[in-house]
């Protein structure tokens, strides 16, 4: 059937940014997302939106932005494609590694056009001529040297010819004459998902074709929906999502997969039929998101299908107000190198039960050294998993009060410090502690107490009713009858 060309229309291209893990991918994203979003974000935008627009000239483009690409991989894996350019960028530095080699796979494999972007060449020592010559090897030619593939030269640090990357963008999307057909029902991919805990089942869908409504019955393979409310990348309502969009969506029955694709269904029970009947009987685990939430990353590997149900029950009994796991993979085999590519793309740790490593997997993981954690017993395993979850709990700041001085002269002030005298009202004064100024009510500045005297003589410490001279440094400066309160600041790590 022949597409009528009034339903057709130019879309923003695609783009997914793939590299070695130190090339810049995502100092590059970051430097395109300061200078470039079309509006200023408005508080909206979270960490789980996984693509964002940027605008240059007027036009659109949509770049993937989530851990390791996920829906990019996923995607590829079951033969369709998510994006329509990618970004290769490459160390100026350091050159083609054999990460980049694999992404160089991975980009023919999905049959798109590839820009090169060398990266740090705000670096004395990077060296864009000799990195081309290193590609070339790779069947790589780029346009500078004979061949047809773009290139830019950039730095992510200065933002230097960052805006040329975005032009060459529109250019190549240009020449691929990138159309959606608004005429369809809306389909696209699923780019992130997690379940909110005020808004239930939350997705960021990428729109490819059609166009999308509240209202409408979407569904993948393995969940079903109604939307309720669309939201573009920055949080903000939208009535309706075009090609290339990507749009947070609210009202899917259950949280779907990462990668999965998605589709406008007429009726409920379409969208229920496209379910195959082994994803509707399989129970999902799925987690609420909360700021104040960490999550773990995990790959679980076992020894035989009956190890997999226990252990996954015993790691559900593990408290997690404060993290949450969360297991991308579970299967038996041996721990090998798809599992390290996972772990490494999404910052998952690779935990083995009775498993042994494979050849490549302990080269590949003793190379970026990335520990791979393997186990004998469940009781170990579980208080591994304990360990690197209290591991990644930011510590909390908690401070003490020692004392309370008042201050009866000043002595010596010269830039930030300041010799006094001071009478303790309470408490024992400690030398290498911190200092609280207190004028009247309020709190005037503060500072570090750099040394302690009692008579003319060093001490280490004061105490109540003590007449003591302080040698004070801070953003405040004391005057007499000011009050002094003396405390420290220490981390404490949370337990669980």
């Amino acid at each position: 059937m022949i597409e009528k060309r009034e339903n057709l229309i130019s879309r923003a291209p695609i783009v997914v940014v793939l590299g070695h893990v130190d090339s810049g991918k995502t100092s590059i994203l970051d430097a395109v997302r300061k200078t470039h979003v079309a509006e200023k974000e408005t508080g909206g935008i979270t960490q789980h939106v996984g693509a964002y627009e940027v605008e240059l000239q007027g036009k659109k483009i949509t770049f993937i932005d989530t851990p390791g690409h996920e829906a990019f991989s996923a995607m590829r894996a079951r033969g369709a494609k998510v994006a329509d350019i990618a970004i290769l960028v490459v160390d100026g530095v350091a050159g083609v590694q054999d990460q980049t080699k694999e992404a160089i796979t991975r980009i023919k494999k999905a049959g798109i056009p590839m820009i090169i972007a060398i990266n740090k060449i705000d670096r004395p020592e990077a060296d864009p001529e000799k990195i081309k010559r290193e590609l070339a090897k790779e069947n790589i030619l780029v346009e500078s040297i004979g061949g047809k593939v773009p290139s830019v030269e950039v730095s992510a640090k200065t933002g230097k010819r960052i805006g040329d990357l975005l032009e060459l963008i529109l250019l190549v999307a240009e020449i691929e004459n990138l159309k959606g057909d608004i005429s369809k029902p809306g389909e696209g991919v699923v780019i992130e998902s997690y379940l909110d805990s005020h808004r239930g089942p939350t997705a960021t869908l990428l729109l490819r074709d059609g166009i999308l409504k509240p209202g409408e019955i979407v569904g993948t393979f393995s969940t079903f929906g109604k939307i309720k409310m669309l939201e573009n990348f920055q949080g903000k309502k939208i009535e309706i999502a075009y090609p290339s969009m990507p749009v947070i969506s609210i009202g899917f029955e259950d949280v779907p997969r990462v990668g999965e694709r998605f589709k406008v269904f007429g009726t409920i029970e379409e969208a229920q039929n496209n379910i195959p009947k082994v994803e509707k009987e399989e129970k999902r685990e799925v987690f609420l998101i909360t700021p104040d939430k960490k999550v773990l990353n995990l790959i679980l590997k076992t020894d035989v299908l009956g190890s997999i149900e226990p252990i996954e029950n015993v790691l559900k009994g593990l408290p997690q107000e404060k993290v949450i796991l969360r297991i991308l993979k579970a299967e038996v085999g041996d721990i090998n190198e798809s599992d390290f590519k996972l772990a490494q793309s999404a910052k998952a740790k690779i935990l083995g039960f009775r498993v042994k490593i494979t050849p490549v997997a302990k080269s590949l993981a003793e190379r970026e050294k990335i520990k791979i954690l393997t186990f004998e017993i469940i009781y170990d395993f579980v208080q591994t998993i304990r360990g690197l979850m209290e591991k990644i709990l930011e510590p909390e700041i908690v401070r003490t009060d020692l004392a309370k001085l008042k201050t009866l002269l000043i002595f010596w002030t010269e830039g930030s410090r300041q010799i006094v005298g001071a009478k303790v009202l309470e408490g024992e004064v400690k030398k290498g502690t911190k200092i609280e100024v207190i004028r009247g009510a309020e709190k005037v500045g503060q500072g570090k107490l750099i040394n302690l005297q009692i008579n003319k003589k060093d001490v280490e410490k004061a105490i109540r009713g003590q007449e003591c001279g302080i040698l004070y440094e801070g953003d405040a400066k004391i005057q007499e009858g000011d009050i002094l309160v003396i405390f420290t600041k220490e981390k404490r790590k949370l337990g669980l």
